[in-house]
């Protein structure tokens, strides 16, 4: 993945406190063969000190990459949609 883009945040709050955090991406490869959209939910604690964009890019990136080969974390419980 040579290019991920972070396109917005949904911040959840529970009792004035961030309960969780939905981080939007998009990304492909520099020959646009193929294309990723989706977010990626992250704890309270993971988006304490990687709130720039950089530092945001890189954990929505590795955790992206870990899911892509099947080491998808669960620390964060997503509700049914």
């Amino acid at each position: 993945m040579t290019n991920v883009q972070i396109n917005s945040t949904n911040i959840r709050y529970q009792d004035g406190d961030i309960s969780r955090v939905d981080v939007y991406f998009h990304g492909r490869n520099a020959r646009h063969t193929y294309s990723v959209t989706g977010y990626i939910p992250l704890t309270a604690k993971e988006y304490q000190g990687n709130e720039a964009l950089a530092a945001l890019t890189e954990l929505v990136v590795d955790k992206l990459m870990k899911g892509l080969r099947g080491e998808e974390d669960t620390e964060v419980e997503l509700e049914a949609e």
